[in-house]
């Protein structure tokens, strides 16, 4: 009996302590938020004004946000197959560029940001393919 006392005593404790950890401060407090929308266009030679094709996930996946500090590379960040990118960066000032595939470029980068703990920055990103 005395075990089985302990043994719920035991389960009790772990829990009330993951419920705990869910509602406290979050362990990554001491960071903010880089996030952003990523189009990339043209795809082919021939697009109609207005029409945005549907983007295949390898384009996506071809390409990513690079993170820098100064000139030291901190982050690469994948690109998910909706265009989003999301990374969580210790305070200070970056400068946010992408990976270069061909001839892609962006007017939208390079750019610097601010983060801060606890605030979300957003940066959306137009990648031009410099299909013509």
């Amino acid at each position: 009996m005395k075990r089985l006392i302990a043994v719920f005593l035991f389960l009790l404790t772990g829990v009330v302590s993951a419920c705990s950890l869910q509602t406290g401060t979050p362990q990554n407090a001491g960071t903010g938020t880089l996030e952003g929308k990523v189009t990339i266009g043209p795809l082919t030679p021939v697009e109609r004004p207005g029409v945005m094709p549907t983007v295949p996930p390898e384009v996506y996946a071809a390409r990513k946000i690079v993170v820098y500090e100064g000139t030291k590379l901190v982050r690469q960040v994948d690109i998910d197959n909706s265009g989003k990118y999301k990374v969580a960066l210790g305070p200070g000032t970056y400068t946010v560029d992408i990976n270069r595939i061909g001839i892609d470029h962006s007017k939208d980068l390079p750019k610097q940001v601010e983060i801060r703990a606890g605030q979300t920055v957003r940066l959306d990103v137009a990648i031009d393919t410099g299909i013509r």
